[in-house]
């Protein structure tokens, strides 16, 4: 009964929610200043973006040195990473032509 009520509380929500955004008018277009500030902000979400980026592949960097100095310690063999190689695109079968049905004899 409880999971019922709950069930029909977010849906009831949810239709609220999503009928009163389809009431709501669009956002008036960019002057200048609107442009300006959306270009600054797009090269900012990109400087950061690159940012995380290399802090994500130093913190790997990281935890791998640790998983092999870990491994090291307890005297067993340190794996070897596998070699990722990129699939090549697959290409498209050729189209078969019809074949032909079997004249009948009559």
């Amino acid at each position: 009964m409880k999971t019922r009520l709950t069930a029909l509380i977010v849906s009831l929500g949810l239709g609220i929610a999503f009928s009163a955004q389809a009431k709501l008018p669009p956002a008036p277009p960019l002057d200048e200043k609107g442009k300006a500030a959306a270009e600054e902000k797009k090269k900012k979400d990109a400087e950061t973006a690159e940012k995380a980026k290399a802090a994500m592949g130093a913190a790997q960097e990281k935890a791998v040195k640790s998983f092999q100095a870990n491994m090291k310690k307890a005297g067993k063999p340190v794996p070897k990473p596998t070699p990722v190689v990129q699939a090549a695109p697959a290409k498209p079968a050729p189209a078969k032509p019809a074949e032909k049905a079997p004249a009948k004899k009559s």
